[in-house]
């Protein structure tokens, strides 16, 4: 027998392809409700909005998630959608749902309540170093999750200096003030120093950055959605004008310098936008400006 878990119900239901086809049969049961190519569904009726023909699923990171083309707000994964119809109280109970309705066969294995002690601890954590202004100052004070670092971005302890910055129009006076009063980190891990040599741990992230841009709001959205790259971090760059992009790497298949050309290849072919070189450098400084509406990856909020 295989464990019910959230894993096991995607490797037996096409990453949740199914459990959406279910709940739609539910609502148009004479009708053919998918129609996979690829990794993407031919748009389909919504029962969630009024019968229309605007859902759209697709499969991301080998999960299926949802989003409809009038509904702003209305997206999530394939176990959000399945709790909208079988409207359970917790997500195991969901979980159990599922199973029985889709006969997956899957069960439950009874564990002692404290068994989790004995267990390794196999959590991904984005640890990266932390250093006050200025930036010639390359030890840090400190070690930080990336729930902490939004923190600090979305709250107003950068707001003051940040709308400083942004009113100053000389370009030398401008990168003068940034570099003295901008506390900033080192998204691609654990320094003794800021130096590629004196790396202590990699973090498993690499920063993007993107200056100059004529629509912020506009890459935003694009690099939200992107088939390919999981958003872990992203907010507006100091200057208001550019946007730091923090996604995670698996260095098991390339080096971080690869993953850099990679990305910056990816990014130029298909959205024609041009890469800050320096981000190829393991040690890259990355400013904290302030930006209330930064986007954080939900599960490093479970870290919180």
């Amino acid at each position: 027998m295989i464990q019910l878990n959230k894993n096991t119900i995607l490797d037996k239901t096409h990453n949740g392809i199914k459990i959406y086809a279910y709940v739609l049969q539910q609502y148009y049961p004479n009708k053919t409700v998918l129609t996979l190519s690829g990794r993407h569904c031919k748009v389909t009726q919504n029962p969630f909005n009024k019968d229309k023909e605007t859902l759209a699923i697709q499969i991301v990171n080998n999960i299926a998630i949802h989003t409809d083309k009038e509904l702003k707000n209305f997206e999530g994964d394939v176990f959000d959608f399945a709790q909208l119809y079988f409207k359970t109280n917790s997500e195991i109970e969901l979980f159990h749902k599922i199973n029985e309705v889709l006969y997956l066969r899957l069960v439950t294995v009874e564990k002692n309540k404290l068994d989790w002690l004995d267990e390794p601890d196999n959590t991904w954590y984005a640890l990266c170093s932390f250093y006050k202004a200025p930036i010639r100052n390359v030890f840090p004070n400190k070690t930080l999750k990336l729930h902490e670092i939004h923190s600090l971005i979305t709250s107003d302890k950068y707001k003051g200096i940040t709308t400083k910055l942004r009113v100053i129009q000389d370009a030398k006076e401008k990168r003068i003030f940034k570099a003295n009063n901008f506390d900033y980190v080192t998204f691609s891990g654990e320094f003794e120093r800021r130096n590629d040599n004196n790396l202590k741990k990699h973090s498993s992230l690499i920063t993007i950055d993107f200056d100059h841009l004529p629509n912020v709001n506009e890459v935003k959205k694009q690099l939200l959605e992107d088939e390919y790259f999981e958003t872990e971090l992203l907010f507006t760059s100091p200057s208001g004008d550019g946007l730091k992009w923090i996604i995670k790497i698996d260095l098991s298949k390339a080096t971080h310098q690869e993953f850099f050309k990679a990305v910056a290849n990816y990014l130029q072919q298909t959205y024609n936008l041009e890469v800050d070189q320096s981000g190829k450098d393991i040690s890259r400084a990355c400013f904290l400006s302030h930006d209330p509406d930064a986007f954080l990856h939900k599960k490093h909020k479970s870290n919180e």
